[in-house]
């Protein structure tokens, strides 16, 4: 009897254990004498081991396999149509230019417009890649040549800062052409609805003294500014208008809705990046120019819930936007001005013009104003000699006029 108690007794032992360490977490585990037998169940060894995976480890992603093939290739560049590798020395070019962040890029841009994008992302294999002092280049020996060509365009001398000047004009009548036509000489343009003209210096003084004898003439801007070659110039002038453009409800704040205000930016943005030739008697230049304006706001009545029951009517307003878009290259002599007319087209400013040729303000719900655009671009040569000259004629005075005037 004893023994048999005793029997008992030692197997409600082992059945105890035996629960208590499945309650733990903890699972007998044969052939590891590191762990005395015993592991925890939630450990990834053990669902690798059993082939089964706890919720918790069902909701991590499981591996996903390529399906790209993918090799270390040869190890070496392939030249199937003869590619070369160069290295261009453009620290000459990027000294000089101290007030971009990275003026290398220029170099890039105008290999890229030169050249076409799609040379460098197809048959033959090409790289184009450009550091503060290096432009390394692998391609076939007639890019190469081309490279060079531009390469020189921004380290030669004539790669220092020039002075440019921009001119946007607007002119409320295209009628301007009546009397000026015969001075200017006609250019192909690619961007429909836009014309382009050039015309010497001299007529080009001529031209301006003419427009400005006229009320519907505005100078929307007239700056020379330093650009460095092949570096871009941007002139922003722009005026915020604000609009009611929806209505939210909000049970609570009194009337029980809130208008909620919208914003447009008005005005226009100038961009010129201008590339001297190697001899700098002619001037290429990429010009962006983008005008934005709202023609009008549209009064719109909106029926919502009023808190006190019924309804309540609302106005909100939906702008009607106009603009005009120019982006093109161009390429004239350095001792000639650049004309663009860009046809009649929203105005930079919403100006209206009273009888006496006084701009009149914006009315809340009017029109915005139409134009005649004009963009006048010349170069005066190098910044610094033109600033030398301009500090010349100062320290001259006035001119003498022995009494004529």
């Amino acid at each position: 009897m004893l023994m048999r108690l005793v029997g008992f007794s030692l197997v409600g032992l082992i059945l105890a254990t035996v629960a208590f360490s499945q309650d733990s977490g903890l699972t007998p585990t044969a052939g590891n004498p590191e762990s005395g037998g015993w592991k925890n169940s939630n450990s990834p060894a053990d669902e690798s081991s059993s082939g089964t995976r706890s919720a918790a480890g069902s909701e991590r992603p499981a591996a996903t396999t390529p399906v790209t093939l993918v090799n270390k290739g040869a190890g070496v560049l392939p030249n199937d149509h003869g590619q070369v590798w160069r290295e261009y020395d453009i620290s000459p070019y990027t000294a000089r230019v101290s007030n971009t962040e990275r003026p290398e890029q220029a170099v890039v841009d105008w290999i890229l417009r030169d050249t076409g994008t799609e040379v460098w992302f197809s048959e033959p294999l090409g790289i184009l890649n450009a550091s503060k002092n290096t432009l390394r280049v692998y391609h076939t020996p007639e890019m190469q040549r081309l490279v060079l060509d531009i390469v020189d365009r921004f380290v030669s001398s004539q790669a220092d800062a020039q002075a440019i000047t921009m001119r946007l004009v607007t002119i409320g009548s295209p009628n301007w052409r009546t009397a000026t036509m015969p001075l200017m000489q006609p250019v192909d343009v690619k961007s429909a609805g836009v014309e382009a003209w050039l015309v010497s210096k001299e007529n080009a003084a001529i031209l301006l003294a003419q427009l400005r004898q006229r009320t519907d003439y505005r100078e929307q801007n007239a700056s020379s500014v330093p650009i460095h070659n092949g570096q871009s110039h941007t002139v922003t002038r722009t005026t915020p208008r604000s609009f009611v453009r929806s209505v939210r409800m909000r049970p609570d704040v009194w009337p029980g809705h809130e208008l909620i205000t919208g914003q447009m930016q008005e005005g226009f943005t100038l961009n010129l990046s201008p590339l001297m030739s190697l001899d700098g008697n002619t001037i290429d230049a990429v010009i962006k120019c983008e005008v934005d304006q709202i023609e009008k706001l549209v009064p719109v009545n909106v029926d919502i819930p009023s808190v006190s029951g019924g309804a309540q009517r609302v106005q909100i307003q939906v702008p009607q936007v106009i603009s005009w878009r120019l982006h093109e290259r161009f390429r004239w002599p350095v001792n000639q001005v650049l004309i663009l007319g860009c046809g009649v087209v929203a105005s930079p400013t919403q100006e209206r013009m009273g009888p006496l040729g006084l701009p009149l303000p914006p009315l809340p719900f009017s029109s915005g104003g139409r134009a005649d655009a004009l963009l006048l671009v010349e170069t005066s040569g190098k910044a610094s000699q033109t600033l030398l000259e301009a500090r010349q004629d100062f320290r001259a005075g006035p001119p003498a006029t022995n009494g004529r005037y």
